[in-house]
């Protein structure tokens, strides 16, 4: 039997990664599945989603700025209504068995409007704080899949599943080879290697603490994976040129070789990142956004550390303590085996497939 389902989110990389997985978890059990992804144009949705192989339809939509006087709040609810009546089109054509959302602005108004019509409905939130988008549409849909415990504080018990993040598809391949990993990107074997991800966009913080390391880094013979985003591209390749061991990019299309030689890794805290290094089981230095709805990676990162899972390091105090706390972990193998141990328990490596499960019950039910 074939099913139409549509799944909206995105804006950043924490919600397209888990949505494009729970798409690719439903297709390898019912191949006949017509897939159409709803997005906001602009976003960075709109080029990741095709490229993974999946159509995808945009809607002119933007969040709520936080400063009440900015000017850009003025467009707001003609966006939203412009948002609302192309959902209603989208969702008449295409006529969904069911909907997924996992965050991010179009998904408010799509999963909306397909509440409105009947249509049942799934929302997948990626935070130990849940944003004010699946907040209000946790009244209206069947499921809400979660990834961390004590969630009934802000959903509805009798909705709830704790299945944890998808991940995405490439890092559960346990089959790669370390010598191809380290070729790719001209590293030695013989030698620690610290990976540094600021998100998908990059994180000027992260990325200011780190340039004023590399000297360092270079000299006690570690070696560097710096994912700078595309704005701090050609900074960062200025600056670790004259240095051995340093590789830096814009973007990591193989993350899979990236998390495989990271002996360390220095993250920002979104829940994505968050699954992915619980998967991996990587000793790891969270530097949580401050630039997020409800401070929620700051919030993600302490339901780690609480648990001795993983080190922390506020965003405003990065580029006064990073550097200690990260040379430290780095001579403490014995810190690093904890960290390892700790997180590893954490994961949830079966979250896209016991996600796609539920999606394909909604549906017969």
């Amino acid at each position: 039997m074939s099913y139409k389902i549509i799944i909206s989110g995105g804006g950043t990389g924490g919600h397209i990664f888990p949505a494009i997985a729970i798409a690719n978890a439903l297709k390898s059990k019912h191949p006949n599945i017509q897939f159409l992804f709803v997005g906001a144009h602009g976003k960075m949705e709109m080029q990741k989603v095709p490229k993974a192989g999946f159509e995808i339809k945009g809607l002119y939509i933007s969040g709520f700025h936080r400063n009440i006087k900015d000017f850009r709040n003025l467009m707001f609810p003609f966006k939203l209504l412009h948002s609302l009546f192309k959902s209603l089109v989208v969702l008449l054509k295409f006529k969904p068995d069911v909907v997924v959302g996992t965050g991010g602005y179009a998904s408010g108004p799509l999963l909306f409007v397909a509440s409105k019509m009947g249509v049942p409905a799934l929302i997948q939130e990626q935070n130990s704080f849940p944003g004010i988008t699946n907040k209000l549409l946790s009244k209206t849909v069947q499921k809400v899949c979660v990834s961390y415990p004590k969630m009934d504080r802000f959903f509805d018990p009798k909705k709830l599943l704790l299945l944890g993040n998808p991940i995405r598809k490439e890092l559960s391949n346990s089959h790669i080879s370390s010598d191809e990993a380290y070729a790719h990107f001209k590293l030695e074997k013989n030698k620690k290697t610290i990976l540094v991800v600021g998100g998908s966009l990059g994180a000027k913080t992260i990325n200011e603490s780190v340039r004023h390391m590399v000297k360092k880094i270079s000299k006690k013979g570690y070696q560097l994976l710096w994912q700078t985003g595309q704005a701090y591209a050609n900074l960062a390749e200025q600056i670790c040129r004259q240095y051995k061991g340093i590789n830096t990019m814009p973007f990591i299309a193989r993350m899979d070789y990236a998390f495989h030689v990271a002996d360390v890794v220095v993250s920002r805290a979104g829940a994505s990142s968050i699954s992915e290094l619980c998967y991996l089981a990587k000793p790891s230095i969270l530097i949580p956004s401050p630039n997020v709805a409800e401070d929620h990676q700051t919030k993600n990162a302490s339901a780690l550390c609480d648990q001795k899972a993983a080190l922390m390091v506020s965003d405003k105090n990065a580029s006064s303590e990073l550097e200690d706390v990260l040379f430290d972990l780095l001579e403490d193998e014995k810190v690093q085996e904890i960290l390892s141990n700790n997180i590893k328990k954490l994961a949830m490596p079966d979250a896209a497939t016991n996600i796609a499960d539920e999606v394909i019950k909604l549906i017969k039910k």
